[in-house]
């Protein structure tokens, strides 16, 4: 998979997400994945729902991955994290 499709979500504003995904998406691509960790899950959910609902009509959610990374903390020690890749794509013929 190219890593120029993939939208990882942090702290910014949600329309900063919807924006870069809006304009990947516009620009050719037919599929692009969002990944986020932690906190930053709900904001993923709620890019990708602003992308279907309001931009991009015709975008679905082809796949929905959850998993638990594990990450190091400040304090050396070993922290697990819940993470989340959502696939959204659109069909070629509607661009």
């Amino acid at each position: 998979m190219p890593e120029e499709n993939i939208v990882y979500i942090g702290n910014k504003p949600v329309m900063n997400y919807v924006l870069a995904v809006v304009t990947q998406m516009n620009g050719g691509l037919s599929e692009v994945v969002l990944k986020a960790r932690g906190r930053a899950i709900s904001r993923a959910v709620d890019v990708a729902e602003i992308v279907r609902n309001r931009f991009i009509t015709d975008a679905q959610v082809e796949s929905i991955d959850i998993s638990t990374e594990e990450i190091m903390n400040n304090e050396g020690t070993n922290t697990n994290v819940s993470a989340i890749e959502i696939q959204l794509s659109r069909d070629d013929t509607s661009i």
